[in-house]
């Protein structure tokens, strides 16, 4: 059976062939019933494609989709060959679908007899090839060195910005705090003792060039949620901790608050039994007074800092890359060009021994059936379903329901029902099988591609993802984002040219040559494979990196899509 995620349009893999280089119109699926406008479309004027002459019956912009055929009201909308809505009204042939006409439905899934049979794609131009990354005591490997100050209740925010506040100042901009004078003295000290710098060197040379920098996560929970919330952050935190990109982090804890310290430290050891890294943990309550606590974590973490800077790139292999998949700000050119390309890389990374993470499940409403098809063996298909079954249940109970997952931009740009943009976005998974389904918020440790529970607001999600251990994170727009994260680089790739072009300082590479016809799917994700082991070795620095984008939301069960 033809398999949505293995798509691509079918006429052709680079609109050639008896179609123009640069087509107006586009079907994504034999058998779908509705035809993608990829330029405006003006009322009346018949535009062909695949020998066929199509007439809109009134103007269409680009990224919206109109009917085929006539369609009776109740009719199926068919579109990347699976069910993205049903007609609320009769759509005339050459119709514009809108939220007046259409509205949001999907297949039924089941979970039935797994055989899926992937053909991996060429990857012999990859074969010997590594990065430049930190290898960790566990065997995992880094592509950015940082060190964490984190605080386990919101509680201890404030502490954590004055540390922020002494740490990073002291570089020369920012309100001046006690603390400053501290740390100003350690590193008069270090570059005096280890160092025989000269004054204006010591001014302009960083004092620890082996740490990419020092990570203050800042976030509302730890208290007052229910205990499901308080381990549910304690596991986020320990998977930065135990993150690849991490050297060791600084804790701050009220001391009474429902994420306690022994939770942290249990879901360190089930990501990391040895536990392998330093933390360091400063309880407020027992400290006694505020300054004696942040008095020794400024000594202990300058320390930590000294010993995180002896760490040094190394080659490793592509199979020690974990990268996460993921779509923002989505138009009705994503699925088309953006997110298949990011498939494509996500296929040659599998193929290479490495693992890729899809997360959103909000959006794999409708193409379920695909997944369950793709998995392992059926105790991975159960377990999406179920987890599948339990978030759409959670999100009913808050009165939503993945069927309004769609934003105001997302319809605004074509993406009408939630089918219809889940059935693009499952195309940044590519077609290598499903070999791990995971609950936010566990770690990711099978090679290939994973599955992990997340909503898919874009910081939820990216924080959810690193939090799994995604050392980089390849994120779509075909609106615009500067959506990054702490810890781990995040390349954005824009849907269409004329995007990327506006919002260039946001946007690290342009999928839109795939639109006009001058680029292939294959093609844009290779060359995205070679832009990740560039950042993944430090040579470049992605867009969110330089703008200094270090966004970080831990996501609450049930009440987010």
């Amino acid at each position: 059976m033809f398999d949505l995620l293995k798509a691509e349009p079918y006429q052709c893999r680079s609109h050639g062939g008896n179609v123009s280089p640069n087509p107006k119109v586009l079907k994504l699926d034999p058998r779908d019933n509705v035809i993608v406008a990829l330029t405006p479309l003006i009322a009346h004027e018949p535009v062909i494609f695949a020998g066929k002459n199509y007439v809109p019956v009134s103007a269409v912009p680009a990224k919206f989709k109109f009917a085929e055929n006539d369609m009776p009201a109740g009719a199926a909308v068919i579109m990347y060959g699976v069910v993205v809505g049903r007609a609320k009204e009769p759509v005339p042939a050459g119709g514009v679908l809108t939220t007046r006409n259409l509205q949001h439905d999907a297949s039924d899934y089941s979970v039935r007899a797994v055989g899926y049979e992937w053909h991996s794609p060429d990857v012999s131009q990859w074969a010997g090839r590594t990065f430049a990354g930190y290898r960790r005591a566990d065997g995992q490997v880094g592509t950015r060195n940082y060190w964490l100050v984190i605080p386990l209740v919101f509680c201890e925010n404030r502490n954590i910005e004055l540390l922020r506040e002494a740490f990073e100042e002291e570089l020369g901009y920012g309100k001046q705090n006690s603390y400053r004078r501290q740390v100003r003295e350690l590193i008069h000290h270090r570059r005096g003792t280890v160092r025989e710098n000269s004054v204006a060197d010591a001014a302009t040379s960083r004092l620890f060039p082996n740490v990419d920098g020092i990570r203050f996560l800042l976030h509302q929970g730890g208290c007052g949620g229910t205990r499901e919330d308080a381990r549910s952050l304690c596991g986020l935190l320990a998977g930065y901790i135990h993150h690849p990109n991490v050297a060791g982090a600084t804790v701050l804890s009220l001391g009474c608050q429902n994420a306690e310290v022994s939770i942290l430290r249990e879901e360190i050891r089930r990501r990391d039994p040895r536990s392998s890294k330093p933390v360091l943990i400063f309880d407020q309550q027992a400290a006694g007074l505020e300054s004696a606590m942040l008095t020794r974590a400024i000594e202990q973490t300058f320390a930590a800092l000294e010993e995180a800077d002896t760490a040094e790139r190394t080659s490793a292999g592509l199979s020690a890359l974990t990268l996460a998949l993921k779509c923002g700000g989505s138009d009705g050119f994503s699925g088309i060009s953006a997110n298949p390309a990011i498939g494509h890389t996500s296929d040659l990374l599998v193929a290479l021994g490495g693992k890729t993470i899809l997360s959103e499940f909000p959006e794999l409403c409708g193409v379920e059936q695909n997944i369950i098809d793709r998995s392992v063996n059926q105790t991975v298909a159960n377990r999406f379903v179920e987890l599948m079954t339990s978030y759409a249940v959670r999100a009913k109970a808050v009165h939503s329901g993945f069927d309004m997952n769609p934003s105001p931009g997302n319809i605004q740009d074509g993406l009408i029902t939630d089918a219809m943009k889940s059935a693009g976005a499952a195309r940044k998974s590519g077609t290598s099988p499903v070999m791990d389904v995971l609950d936010f918020p566990e770690y990711v440790t099978a090679a290939g591609l994973n599955l992990l529970c997340t909503p898919g607001n874009d910081v939820e999600c990216v924080t959810a993802q690193v939090g799994a251990g995604a050392n980089m994170v390849l994120f779509t727009t075909g609106l615009g984002t500067p959506t990054g994260n702490p810890i781990a680089p995040v390349i954005k790739i824009a849907t269409n040219t004329a995007m990327a072009t506006r919002m260039a300082d946001i946007i690290d590479i342009d999928a839109g040559g795939i639109i006009s016809g001058q680029a292939t799917v294959e093609d844009t994700g290779a060359a995205l494979l070679e832009l990740v082991l560039d950042v993944a070795s430090g040579r470049k620095h992605t867009k969110a990196e330089m703008r200094g984008q270090n966004d970080f939301i831990p996501w609450k069960r049930g009440i987010s899509l």
